[in-house]
């Protein structure tokens, strides 16, 4: 039976954990089974104070926990920019190879510690394959989105939702950035 209101915010990784009655780890308690749903409550440095479906709560080690993704916010249409993933696929392999060529450049002497600092501020690349899933970091937009192959869909985004403007006279809804 499933506590009111419980909402898991991680799993448990996918071969178990070890948890404890409290963040002490000569108090062991049962370990938790691989993939259980949990809801982080507290942390405490590396510890995580997490509650079960059924109410039963125990510390983990929270650096292990696998968060679980909160659903995108509703909208009439795509919030993708594009559907193609490879033009982003594109990016993320060329800012990788920029700084790739700076490490190299470091490395071999080419570049100084301040000058590598100047050539790499800035950079920002994400990217993440799990089989035929990846999900990759959109700098130019500030978002990290999801493909499965074939298509792009915003995964999570660096600002907050914006809040639509209704155009009374146009009778239609626009963003701050256009329709």
């Amino acid at each position: 039976m499933a506590t009111p209101g419980f909402r898991p915010t991680h799993v448990v990784p996918q071969h178990g954990m070890s948890a404890w009655e409290s963040p002490d780890p000569a108090r062991p308690t049962v370990a938790l089974d691989p993939l259980l749903p949990v809801q982080l409550v507290e942390r405490r440095g590396d510890w995580g104070h997490v509650r079960c479906a059924n109410g039963w709560s125990a510390w983990v080690d929270g650096r292990f926990l696998v968060a679980v993704p909160a659903d995108p916010p509703a909208a009439d249409g795509p919030l993708a920019r594009t559907a193609d993933p490879r033009p982003l696929l594109a990016r993320a392999d060329q800012a990788l190879g920029d700084y790739r060529a700076a490490v190299e450049a470091l490395a071999s002497g080419g570049l100084d510690g301040e000058a590598f600092q100047a050539r790499t501020r800035g950079r920002r690349v994400g990217v993440v394959v799990d089989g035929e899933s990846v999900w990759l970091y959109d700098a130019q937009h500030g978002r990290w989105v999801y493909a499965d192959g074939t298509r792009l869909s915003t995964f999570a985004t660096d600002e907050a939702p914006r809040a639509a403007v209704v155009d009374h006279a146009a009778t239609q809804v626009v963003t701050p950035d256009g329709p």
